[in-house]
């Protein structure tokens, strides 16, 4: 299931509160921005969990399409980003 992303400035937000929930409620995201940038999300109260076993199958399917370089590690790369 994808969820439809609506974006909208802080004063359109406050203007059509109540048009935004009906979308929320019909399963639409909204991001509310300030001067462009995201400062919150509007999801439904209801909206699916992710589990622990799809979070772990998405980490091992990135993984394996994205691998490390020979001989790295990903304790390698943390340390790494640790020293910069």
């Amino acid at each position: 299931m994808s969820t439809e992303i609506k974006t909208v400035g802080a004063y359109e937000a406050k203007t059509h509160l109540a048009s935004l929930l009906k979308q929320v409620a019909r399963g639409k995201e909204v991001v509310i921005t300030k001067r462009e940038r995201p400062v919150a999300r509007l999801v439904p109260i209801d909206s699916p969990r992710v589990k622990k076993e799809d979070v772990f199958r998405r980490i091992r399917a990135f993984h394996e399409r994205h691998g490390l370089p020979d001989g790295e590690t990903t304790k390698d790369l943390v340390n790494a980003g640790r020293r910069i």
